[in-house]
Order: structure tokens, then sequence, then C-alpha cells
């Protein structure tokens, strides 16, 4: 019988990555990366990625994969991670997802085929997007798909423009080619880490903090030189945006530590409110001494 596939999700500076490490010990398992930034070669500390002396000698999928200036997709991320599970699972050993990638984590995990894509079309759009702005496209979509608007941030311009992609080539909303709830492998569960707001608020204060401490900045101007800027996915990076408007003179550095943070709370919500709406997800304390345990009971009852 084939292991399971075991997704952590939940708000990011939740303590996924503690748990995912406790959790991969226990059932003889190894780690998928399912945050979209930290595929990226350099993209360290400000995606808080796991340095490898603190893995526990455990194998970690899908880091480091591409340098900044490749494009990463959805699409792309469902064959990669899909390929790791399978890979896993062949060696009997058991997948344990880890990331704060919401509809990443979902495209992998649930039945999700994508709507095709059309280069003129969508140059069109990026286009646009350069000269009027992502609030005056995020308007626009909220006027075809409200429901597509309510889930992606305005200042999100890939997605806003990737939705009105869809709308105008298939039809229908964008939100209809979202992911159902059917998993692709009925083996599968999902486990929450649960926090209060004002602890987590707390947490992401001085995870920003720690990072810019930590040598931020300089990751910042050591990627520009390797093409930050022009890339397409990986300049969009909470933090990253933040930290290339102070190298450019545009804001203080205690502004962009500033407005790093409040990007990373209004994120976290986002992707606390995305998660509240699966039903399927069993949630664990942050703070329970027993999480452990209850997460480990969660996967062998599903056995």
């Amino acid at each position: 019988m084939s292991r399971p596939v075991v997704a952590l999700v939940g708000a990011t500076a939740s303590g996924k990555t503690g748990l995912s490490l406790d959790l991969a010990e226990r059932l003889g398992g190894e780690v998928v990366n399912t945050d979209a930034m930290q595929v990226y070669r350099g993209m360290d500390v400000g995606t808080a990625k796991l340095p490898v002396s603190e893995r526990r000698g455990i194998p970690h999928h899908l880091l480091d994969l591409h340098d900044v200036t490749a494009p990463a997709t959805v699409a792309l991320f469902q064959g990669w991670a899909r390929d790791a599970i399978a890979d896993i699972r062949g060696r009997d050993a058991t997948p344990v997802l880890v990331g704060g990638s919401a509809l990443y984590t979902r495209a992998i995990l649930d039945r999700f085929e994508f709507p095709g894509t059309d280069d003129s079309l969508r140059r069109e759009l990026e286009v646009e997007l350069e000269r009027i702005g992502g609030h005056a496209l995020h308007a626009r979509l909220a006027g075809v798909d409200p429901e597509a608007a309510a889930s992606i941030l305005p200042d999100n311009g890939r997605r806003v423009v990737r939705a009105l992609e869809v709308v105008a080539l298939t039809g229908r909303p964008y939100s209809a080619s979202l992911p159902r709830l059917e998993y692709v492998d009925p083996l599968t569960v999902q486990i929450g880490v649960d926090i209060d707001r004002p602890t987590l608020d707390a947490r992401i204060a001085r995870r920003v903090e720690e990072m810019f401490a930590g040598g931020f900045v300089e990751e910042v101007e050591a990627l520009l030189d390797r093409g930050l800027a022009d890339a397409r996915t990986a300049s969009r990076a909470i933090g990253y945006r933040e930290v290339m408007g102070f190298l450019a003179g545009d804001r203080s550095l205690a502004e962009a530590i500033e407005q790093t943070i409040v990007a990373t709370r209004r994120f976290a919500r986002r992707q606390d409110s995305w998660f509240r709406k699966d039903p399927r997800i069993v949630w664990v304390a942050y703070d329970d001494p027993d999480r452990v345990d209850k997460a480990v009971g969660v996967v062998e009852r599903l056995g």
C-alpha cells in the first residue's frame, strides 16, 4: 500500500517548518517544498528557507531549482511536485509537503486542469498592466469576475493578468478553473497549523526584523546583479520588491522594513482565509505540546 501524502498548511510564520521536520522524522518521510519562491537559488533570507544544517538530515525537494530570471508557474510546479511525490513514495517514504503558497498546494493535491494560454493576449494585458497599473487592472477583473478579484491582491499583477486571460479565453470566470475539492489521491491528508492573529503578527514582525538583520539587503543586491529586477516571477516576492525600492532610493530602510511587515501580515491573512474554506483540513494548535502526536494520529487514521 502506498504511503499517504501529507500536506502541512497555514499562515507564514505559524510554525509549519518545525512541524514538517517532526512529522518527517516520525513518519519516515521526506519534505517537499510548496513555497513558490523557495525554488529560486539565492532567495534564502527573504523566503526563510531552512538552511541545510537545520534540515536534520531529512531530504528536501523543490528547493533551489532555478535562477531568479526563470519564470515559475503553478502548472510547472504541479508537475515538479507530483513527480517528487511519486519518487518519494516509490522509495516507500512519506512525502511531507510544506509551504505557504495555498494555490500551489491545492494544485498539487487536487484535481486541477489548467486552461490554455494565448501569448499575444498575455502580452497585451502585460502592456496594459505597465501602462495603467495593477489596481486599475484589478478593478476591471472585479467587473467581470468578482470572486476571482476577491481572492487576488491588487498588487499581484501577474495573477490579475492570468485571471483576465482565462476569462477572455474561456468565457467563464477564472474562479471556475480553480481546483475542485477532490484529491487526486484519496490517501491525502492536510494538517493546518492554527495560530491566533496577535501572536502571528508579532512573529511576522520578529521574522522580518531578523531577516533584515541577517543580510536581506545584501541578498537582494546580489540577486539584482543576477537579473532580479527584470525577473517575471521572483521580483514580485514580498520583501524583495520593498528592498529593491530602498536600494533605488524610493524609500528609507525603516520604511522598507515596515512595508514588508505590513505586506507579510496581509498575505498571512489571505492564506488563513483560503485554508479556512477547505473543510478537509485538520487543525492543530501551534503551541499544543501534543501537536506532533495529534498530527501523526491524523495520518495514521487515514491508513
